[in-house]
């Protein structure tokens, strides 16, 4: 009889955000989390459990029998652990999820691998629907990218074949789409607390801004002061901010950048 893909035995190398949703979904759908490794014994276990899966604090003690190994570490980690890692996997699958790293970082220590990337920003206590993610998926050959995207489409409806530079360039915008303007938030969440008003006045803003780029091009859902080139908001705000030095010249900054980008051609 034909064995499911579900039943394909899966490692997890790592149990930080990322690792915790995906390893969670891939549960969920039934797959067949094996072990988790996680150098904090809390975070292994906790994410273990979750999956009903063994867990261990010792990479010499991951189990080598596995056929996909899912490396979700940090970039550092990552590189100061491949060696260990590949240990005894010979004819396994390893892959790792990192927007920011080559796959061929896995080229001349182990002969199957792959990069499963699934584009989002994870955390542990906020579930994460996986149907509308993208995956992007690499390998180092045909059958294993063609395997990766048979998992990473039992998950999502939009899978994709992507190089190691492309993923840099995903990688890269999504700090700039993610990352940056979550620090925004904080940084207007520090304004807020500053003068006893509410975070929660800004969100039907923060809604109304993040629909608005599903219909519109960026560009053209700009507005504020900076676009429509007010200097006297502009100053205004800038002497608000006069005992906040870093955070004046951040505004400073991004104001030049929305009026250079709204005059660019």
């Amino acid at each position: 009889m034909k064995r499911s893909i579900e039943d394909t035995p899966i490692v997890f190398i790592g149990a930080g955000n990322l690792a915790t949703n995906l390893a969670k979904a891939l549960y969920r759908k039934g797959f067949r989390i094996v072990q988790v490794y996680s150098r904090s014994k809390e975070s292994a276990r906790t994410l273990a459990d979750a999956v009903e899966a063994e867990f261990t604090t010792a990479l010499d003690a991951v189990v080598t029998n596995a056929e996909l190994y899912i490396v979700s570490l940090t970039d550092s980690a990552f590189m100061q652990l491949l060696p260990q890692i590949v240990v005894q996997k010979e004819g396994a699958l390893l892959v790792h999820t990192a927007g920011s790293l080559p796959m061929d970082v896995w080229q001349g220590v182990t002969s199957r691998y792959g990069v499963l990337y699934p584009m989002q920003t994870f955390s542990k206590l906020q579930e994460t629907d996986f149907s509308q993610i993208p995956f992007f998926i690499e390998a180092s050959s045909v059958e294993d990218a063609d395997l990766l995207k048979k998992i990473a489409s039992i998950l999502s409806k939009k899978v994709y074949d992507s190089t190691s530079e492309q993923r840099r360039s995903l990688h890269l915008a999504a700090v700039f789409a993610c990352n940056f303007t979550n620090h925004m938030y904080a940084l207007a969440a520090e304004l807020l607390q500053k003068y006893h008003l509410s975070f929660d006045a800004v969100l039907p803003l923060i809604d109304e801004t993040c629909r608005k780029v599903h219909t519109l091009p960026p560009k053209q859902a700009q507005t504020g002061p900076a676009l429509r080139c007010d200097q006297n908001v502009i100053d205004s705000h800038l002497a608000m901010l006069a005992d906040e030095p870093q955070m004046q010249e951040i505004y400073r900054l991004l104001s030049d950048d929305i009026h250079r980008l709204a005059n660019k051609d």
